[in-house]
């Protein structure tokens, strides 16, 4: 499991009208990743998405965010980890998480897709569950909601002050994870809630 991660994958759906939505909290956090890196994510036809490379730690990572929709997001992630030989081992998906209370984040190695259709599709195109997870968490629906109708509206203000805070702890974390160091990171992620 101490495997430096080489793909960062934040999944979402393209489109303005989805930009700032629970659904597409793997995005922002890449956009956040991106910006603090200075590099640019640029449209890869061969990838079905935009991709780009940053610099952390020393270190060229991949980035990408699929522009196949949330539901088929494996494709265009197992194009790009195939096209540069990088195992699934390897790969950082970044995703909204339903079961966790906002202002929360996890990072985790293998397991289920909990119920996440993008992560579903990672896990079907890649041929394993074993690669890391970084889950911001979105917190359960409102009963009067249902699932697809909340995580497709946009964050409230405060709740997007939390998850940019979650970001950040987030973005900290980026080069243990790079040096191949998962438990420290977790350690240091998850010792600040």
């Amino acid at each position: 499991m101490d495997h430096p991660i080489s793909l960062i994958a934040g999944l979402g759906n393209p489109g303005r009208q989805y930009q700032h939505t629970r659904h597409n909290a793997g995005a922002l956090f890449l956009d956040l990743v991106c910006e603090s890196g200075r590099c640019e994510l640029k449209p890869d036809k061969k990838f079905q998405g935009l991709a780009g490379v940053v610099n952390i730690d020393g270190r060229d990572i991949r980035l990408l965010f699929p522009t196949t929709y949330m539901n088929n997001s494996g494709r265009a992630i197992s194009a790009l980890a195939s096209y540069y030989k990088i195992p699934a081992a390897e790969v950082l998906i970044v995703y909204d998480e339903l079961d966790l209370p906002m202002g929360t984040t996890r990072l985790k190695y293998g397991g289920g897709a909990a119920g996440h259709n993008g992560v579903k599709d990672v896990i079907s195109a890649l041929g394993t569950n074993d690669f890391y997870r970084l889950r911001f968490g979105i917190a359960n629906p409102q009963a009067s909601k249902r699932g697809m109708d909340y995580v497709l509206d946009d964050f409230s203000r405060s709740d997007m002050d939390l998850m940019k805070r979650e970001f950040d702890k987030a973005l900290a974390i980026l080069p243990l994870l790079v040096q191949g160091k998962p438990e420290f990171a977790m350690q240091q992620l998850h010792s600040k809630d």
